[in-house]
């Protein structure tokens, strides 16, 4: 075998218990003498200083595991620890979201409730101003068609009376029978005109009135779909707050 020039051994811990080592050769060098150690003398191990070598040995693998068990049962402890700490704070955090959820919506069911005493308030007040205006347009259109209608019975009877009197000026050579005979026949067409001119303003009275009646329908009936609305969106809420309180406790 050629000499070696030099060795070197570097020593590095690897893990907790282990040793890792490195041995470097030199490269073969030619005729170097290698020097010569000194004889020494063999010693004799006796059996008792092996045995306590090996204890030893053994009390140290023993120790290195204690150790080992003892930093994982550390690490276990705060592994536990941290997770009931998160347990704790999921926990605390469910609770205050759904105490929050729950205040919010009992805030919002009263809001809710508030808003819907004000649209049937105001739809009452609403409701009771149509009322008065139609009763006050009902009186003034009554009044109107009566007035006109006296306007008109005066007009006619004053004409009448004209036409009577210009007749009875043309008539006074004529008998006493047959001016009878004219002004019976005159009161005929003035009473028949009278009774066709009241049926026209009652026909009138009486379209006028439908047509009353019907814009009051319209106007009750939008009402009650505004009503039935508010009624369906305020049963929603209240099945949408029931579904919340639902999760919230299965969460």
């Amino acid at each position: 075998m050629f000499p070696l020039k030099s060795t070197e051994i570097r020593c590095q811990e690897k893990s907790k218990g282990g040793l890792c080592y490195e041995v470097i050769l030199a490269e073969p060098a030619g005729n170097v003498a290698l020097p010569k150690l000194p004889p020494t003398q063999g010693k004799n191990v006796s059996a008792e200083e092996i045995e306590e070598k090996l204890k030893a040995a053994e009390e140290r693998r023993l120790s290195l595991e204690a150790k080992k068990m003892a930093d994982w049962s550390a690490k276990m402890a705060k592994i536990e620890e941290a997770s009931r700490k998160k347990d704790e704070l999921d926990k605390e955090f469910k609770t205050h979201a759904k105490e929050v959820l729950h205040t919010k919506m009992e805030q919002y069911e009263e809001k809710r409730e508030q808003q819907l005493s004000e649209i049937k308030e105001k739809l009452k007040m609403h409701a009771a101003d149509i009322e008065k205006t139609r009763q006050s347009l009902e009186q003034q259109k009554v009044e109107e068609l009566q007035k006109h209608l006296e306007d008109k019975l005066r007009n006619a009877a004053t004409l009448r009376d004209d036409n009577i009197k210009k007749i009875l000026d043309r008539l006074k050579e004529h008998n006493t029978d047959k001016l009878n005979e004219v002004r019976a026949t005159i009161d005929q067409i003035e009473a028949l005109k009278t009774t066709e001119k009241m049926s026209i303003i009652e026909n009138k009275l009486s379209t006028a009135e439908q047509n009353r009646e019907k814009e009051l329908q319209k106007k009750l009936e939008n009402i009650r779909k505004h009503e039935r609305r508010a009624e369906l969106v305020r049963q929603n809420k209240a099945a949408l707050a029931q579904k919340s309180d639902v999760t919230a406790s299965s969460g």
